[in-house]
């Protein structure tokens, strides 16, 4: 028995799996929140997320963090984004996995360099440049005041 459209198996929003471009926008966005935004640290304003969390258990965590940012990188290649734009994004990882790799202070980089965010910056320019239609706008980060 299949689930019906109406009902999702799961809460949230539908991801697409296809490979067009506003998916591949969807899924990328929603992997740099689970590696960058996932939660916030009580007291501060300060977002963590997976990749920091990563970087706490040596080298394999290291290792684990930059393969979810590769991904990233993944996505973009298949988008068809310049060899230069995929290149400096891997750097970007790269660069995020070498600062990790820093015995029990490695993640404390983390906290600066944000690869992930970094490398989703670049593929929205590539997005809103060359395929419109996925562009969002997004909600103001307070509400409008009436008056």
């Amino acid at each position: 028995m299949t689930p019906s459209d109406d009902k999702l198996p799961f809460p949230g929003p539908r991801i697409g799996l296809g490979t067009d471009p506003t998916s591949v926008r969807q899924r990328v966005e929603a992997m740099e929140k689970v590696l960058e935004r996932l939660f916030v640290i009580p007291g501060t304003k300060r977002e963590v997320g997976l990749d920091v969390i990563l970087d706490l258990v040596p080298v394999v965590g290291d290792i684990a963090a930059a393969a979810l940012g590769a991904y990233i990188v993944w996505e973009a290649k298949n988008l068809g984004m310049s060899k230069t734009q995929v290149a400096r994004m891997a750097g970007n990882v790269g660069v995020d996995w070498l600062l990790g790799l820093i015995p029990f202070v490695g993640a404390i980089p983390d906290f600066f360099f944000r690869s992930n965010t970094r490398n989703l910056r670049i593929i929205k320019r590539h997005l809103d440049k060359h395929h419109a239609g996925t562009a969002v706008i997004d909600a103001p980060a307070r509400p409008i005041e009436t008056l």
